[in-house]
């Protein structure tokens, strides 16, 4: 087996005596541990440099401001009025009678659809049929009367003939002046009360005529094509037209078609405008949304409680009858709209360095800081959210760019409350918009 062969180097270093061989043993571990303190030294040195730098940089962190921002987009925003109201048909006839009498017989029943010209009840006609034959046999007396006036006119013409031939023939001598006036009397007498006959047989005639349209009346017909809605007579029920024709049925035209009537309040009035569209929702069906159109905006107004309204009248359709008569309505009137336009938050319009940092630094003071007075600054008055919450055309917004907050005049468009519009020339799509200062807690 081959023995180990032994660099010359240390075969010199073993051949040493021992106390040489110590003292090179001792100086190489002199040399390891100053090699160790050097590199634990330098790590040291590294380490205290790097938490140094990341404190310093904490620092710089702490003290520069963060925002709360949003990317800028681009979006669709709708302005909205939103009214209350009610439902109507858009035509409701009320069906009454102009005739008294007992109810003989109801034909239709509410919610039965109808047509015009069709019989919705009948009243008892035994009274009026015997008028009605009474005044067709005065009709026959004055007839026979005017026949009798005839007569009596042919009469007293040959009467007045006569006499004109015996004072032709008498050269005048007879009859005297006195029979030639009254036969003349006559004869214009019987023609006076033929047209007095002839008078009365028009009357009787035309008395007979009333009571056949009265008879035509006794059966109420229905004027319109549609629904009835509510049916307030029955049978043996006496209806009494004295003064005032009673209210005996209600019927809705085409109910596939009707009206919303809302109330607009008088600082929305001016947005509104007929063609505008419009959806609402009923209590009946709150997950439905139908929609409207506006036809009417009425210029009349109404005041209740002090408070002024104008009355909007708005198309419905209602091909499923679902909707009725009556229902309250709750729409939401578009009023305008833009499309595909920058919109911010409506915070972003009222956010203001210098006011979000003074608000910042009160609310990081102790409770005792609190309490003692700070001395007043001469600076403007920041305003308040809500002289800031409703800005005019011309407004401003702030925008983070490396770090700093930039100012942007900005005209603004329509705001439902949420979203506002906002355009300048400017503005890209992305861009960083600050909303608020952000106060994360100590």
């Amino acid at each position: 087996m081959s023995q180990p062969t032994i660099p010359p180097t240390e075969a010199e270093n073993i051949s040493l005596p021992p106390e040489k061989l110590a003292q090179v043993i001792e100086s190489g571990r002199h040399g390891s541990t100053k090699r160790v303190v050097i590199l634990v030294s330098l790590a040291l040195f590294v380490s205290l440099g790097a938490w140094y730098w990341w404190h310093h940089q904490q620092a710089i962190k702490k003290a520069l401001p963060h925002y709360v921002t949003e990317p800028l987009q681009r979006g669709d925003i709708v302005l909205l009025i939103t009214a209350t109201g009610n439902l109507f048909p858009t035509n409701e006839v009320i069906v009454g009678s102009e005739l008294s009498g007992t109810t003989l017989e109801v034909f239709v029943d509410f919610n039965d659809h109808v047509s015009k010209g069709q019989a919705l009840a009948k009243l008892d006609t035994t009274k009026l049929l015997q008028q009605t034959e009474s005044n067709r046999a005065a009709v026959k007396v004055a007839e026979a009367k005017v026949t009798q006036a005839q007569a009596t006119v042919k009469e007293s013409l040959a009467a007045l003939a006569r006499q004109q031939e015996l004072s032709r023939l008498s050269g005048g001598k007879i009859p005297s002046q006195a029979e030639m006036a009254t036969a003349i009397a006559a004869s214009e007498r019987s023609s006076a009360d033929l047209l007095s006959a002839q008078s009365l047989v028009g009357q009787a005639e035309a008395q007979v005529r009333i009571n056949e349209n009265d008879l035509s009346k006794a059966v109420i017909k229905s004027p319109i094509d549609g629904m009835v809605l509510t049916r307030s007579i029955e049978p043996g029920q006496t209806v009494a037209a004295s003064f005032t024709a009673p209210q005996l049925f209600v019927i809705a035209e085409k109910l596939e078609r009707m009206k919303l009537e809302v109330a607009i309040a008088e600082a929305d009035i001016a947005l509104v405008a007929k063609g505008q569209s419009a959806t609402f929702t009923v209590d009946a069906w709150p997950d439905r949304s139908y929609p409207a159109n506006v036809t009417v905006v009425a210029y009349g107004s109404a005041v209740t409680q002090n408070v002024v309204t104008y009355e909007a009248d708005l198309e419905v359709s209602n091909d499923d009858l679902s909707l009725r008569p009556g229902m309250t309505a709750t729409a939401d009137i578009r009023v305008a709209e833009s499309k595909s336009v920058f919109v911010v938050p409506a915070a972003a319009l009222r956010f203001d360095p210098a006011s979000a940092s003074l608000v910042s630094s009160v609310a990081k003071k102790s409770f005792v800081q609190s309490l003692i007075p700070m001395p007043t600054r001469n600076r403007s008055r920041p305003a308040a959210d809500d002289e800031k919450s409703a800005p005019t055309k011309t407004s401003k917004i702030w925008v983070l760019q490396d770090g700093r907050a930039i100012s942007l005049l900005v005209t603004v468009g329509l705001s439902d409350g949420h979203q506002t519009e906002i355009s300048a020339p400017n503005l890209t799509e992305g861009m960083s918009v600050i909303l608020r200062l952000d106060t994360p807690a100590s």
